[in-house]
């Protein structure tokens, strides 16, 4: 026989929502565990909190293969987008029913109850993830207030994580801010989470060489101030740069370079980085401090 060609290596820095890509640094590991106090704890309703790019829809992804795990039932729907009316019936279909009761004549609202009850009977949580609560149409957030704050019997075993940005919740329905039992935030990265974000990537995809230099890996932090999604992309441009240049390990000019290439055209442009022999201070740092300062 042939011999079985070798797979792929894993593109580094996909920016994909898959659970393998996800990066359990220190804020998102105490996340999860919070989620799963919640749901331990049979509670009803957790809102996750970060600020725009800082990773809220790729950890409800890592939520819902951890929830799974913990024997639940999962569907997970962003709300971002949605007109009225269509987020229950997207949500059934999330939702893993036979084909008599999704042919049922009912209305979607009793199809979903019967889930939610049969689930119930069978000692078994429904966790329903929703991204991007504080952007729902206003009766997908009604209905997701009546899951979390109905009596009945049948929503005793209803647990949803909802995501939005932090400035957004004051905006949501008093009735529904009120049902919320445990916010949960998730920070930007420090430095040496990013550092640690970038070597365990590099481990991912069997990189030889580390795929940044300590410095280098310092710069990426500063300029992205942490946030998950800028650091990605930071870190792909510059990875990128590094293999147009030749090189195996990026530098701290590179990723001055290739933040460039992510800065908005009107935005001023970072002051020449010193050398290594001269800096005192790495001079990407004064860029950035004039940038967000």
């Amino acid at each position: 026989m042939p011999p079985h060609d070798p797979p792929p290596r894993p593109a580094p820095f996909d920016g994909t929502l898959s659970p393998a890509t996800f990066h359990v640094a220190q804020p998102q590991e105490e996340a999860l565990a919070r989620l799963e106090w919640l749901h331990g704890q049979r509670q009803r309703l957790g809102v996750v909190t970060a600020a725009t790019g800082g990773g809220k829809s790729h950890f409800l992804a890592a939520a819902a293969r951890r929830l799974a795990g913990a024997g639940a039932e999962v569907a997970v729907l962003s709300l971002a987008g949605l007109g009225s009316g269509e987020w229950i019936g997207l949500l059934l279909e999330r939702l893993p029913l036979d084909p008599a009761s999704r042919a049922d004549p009912g209305s979607e609202w009793s199809r979903l109850e019967a889930r939610l009850r049969e689930n119930t009977l069978m000692e078994r949580t429904t966790a329903l993830l929703f991204d991007d609560l504080d952007r729902g149409p206003a009766d997908a957030l009604a209905g997701i207030g009546r899951l979390t704050g109905g009596a009945e019997p049948r929503f005793a075993r209803v647990l949803v994580v909802a995501t939005a940005v932090p400035e957004a919740l004051a905006a949501l329905p008093a009735q529904l801010r009120s049902q919320i039992t445990l916010r949960i935030d998730l920070p930007p990265w420090t430095e040496d989470e990013v550092a640690a974000f970038l070597a365990w990537e590099g481990a991912r995809i069997g990189a030889r060489e580390p795929l940044f230099s300590p410095v280098a890996a310092g710069a990426l932090a500063r300029f992205t101030g942490g946030v998950p999604r800028r650091v990605v992309q930071l870190a792909r441009l510059a990875l990128a740069a590094a293999a147009g240049a030749n090189v195996a390990t990026v530098d701290p000019e590179l990723v001055e370079r290739a933040w460039c290439e992510l800065l908005p055209a009107d935005s001023p442009a970072p002051a020449p980085q010193a050398t290594a022999e001269t800096a005192t201070t790495p001079a990407t740092v004064r860029p950035v401090r004039r940038l967000w300062s």
